[in-house]
């Protein structure tokens, strides 16, 4: 059994969309905490994040917009899941837009480094969010993480990253939509772009499977970032930043029910869930679903359903 932990991160900072700061509330509606507790797991809420008080800081990028706000979420959630891993429990981080993957994965890291474990990403999303601070054009600190993770520069008003995680314990799936800049910074290094021509070649399970032995061999904590444009905007409408040809309703619970079977999964982040943008919570349903199968659902355990 599982002791999991909700951690609620209502922020919609990264962006400039409204709407994903309903998300948390969302994914409780949608049963996320009683679909846990059905599997046999621990759930216990520790309800949502509040901002704390900010602090003055600068970017000499000027499109980019609520910097302080969003280092403000960096410090307090990468503080409440180093507490949640160091407790014993496997945090799920509900958002809320991408940036919150700032702290979250941060949080992680840093109790990784305590174990004395080597610490991978699994990053399912449409984009690489590889950009900087410096470097992005949107001003959207949402596509941001990846690069703050991996060590690049540019994020000098963040807390430095605890242990920045190597290029080769990282892994992009999913990915469909990068920008020249972002793309040019990621053949500098060896990091897994598992793109949609990739996973249409070799198929969903390879790749993965590859990189979960990977995990496995180094005895390490592996931390999933799950976006909703990693699905296809058809079954998941729910998201600002739809990209077509996402992964299928089956493609996508393989991922998860792969991910369950290797026992590796330490942290998980839900983002970019806009309820606003949805069609009576189905994304959300969806969402919930997709948490189900990486807790250990089988497929033959699907509810027959009324529409």
């Amino acid at each position: 059994m599982t002791r999991t932990i909700l951690i609620g991160a209502p922020i919609d900072d990264g962006q400039k969309r409204p709407g994903c700061v309903m998300g948390p509330a969302a994914y409780r509606v949608a049963g996320l905490a009683r679909a846990i507790a059905e599997l046999g797991h621990g759930v216990e809420d520790w309800g949502d994040l509040a901002l704390p008080g900010l602090r003055p800081v600068t970017c000499p990028n000027p499109a980019i917009h609520s910097l302080p706000e969003v280092v403000g979420w960096t410090e307090i959630l990468a503080d409440r899941v180093e507490d949640a891993l160091d407790q014993g429990g496997m945090p799920i981080i509900l958002g809320g837009d991408h940036c919150l993957a700032l702290g979250s994965v941060a949080g992680a890291a840093a109790n990784a480094r305590r174990q004395d474990r080597p610490l991978f990403l699994l990053w399912l999303d449409a984009h690489s969010d590889f950009h900087t601070p410096l470097t992005s054009e949107s001003g959207n600190l949402h596509g941001t993480p990846v690069a703050y993770i991996a060590g690049r520069d540019g994020f000098d008003a963040f807390p430095p990253f605890p242990a920045p995680i190597p290029a080769e314990r990282i892994c992009l799936f999913g990915i469909r939509s990068v920008d020249p800049a972002e793309h040019a910074a990621l053949l500098e290094r060896d990091i897994a772009i598992n793109d949609m021509r990739v996973l249409d070649e070799r198929g969903i399970v390879a790749p993965l499977r590859e990189f979960l032995e990977t995990v496995h061999a180094q005895q390490g904590l592996l931390h999933v970032s799950l976006d909703v444009d990693f699905l296809d905007p058809a079954i998941a409408p729910a998201v600002g930043t739809t990209v077509p040809g996402g992964t299928t309703f089956r493609e996508a619970h393989l991922v998860c029910e792969l991910l369950h079977e290797s026992g590796l999964v330490s942290s998980l982040d839900l983002v970019e869930l806009n309820p606003f943008l949805d069609e009576r919570g189905k994304t959300a349903k969806l969402m919930v679903d997709l948490v189900g199968s990486l807790m250990g659902r089988k497929v033959f355990d699907r509810p027959t359903r009324s529409y």
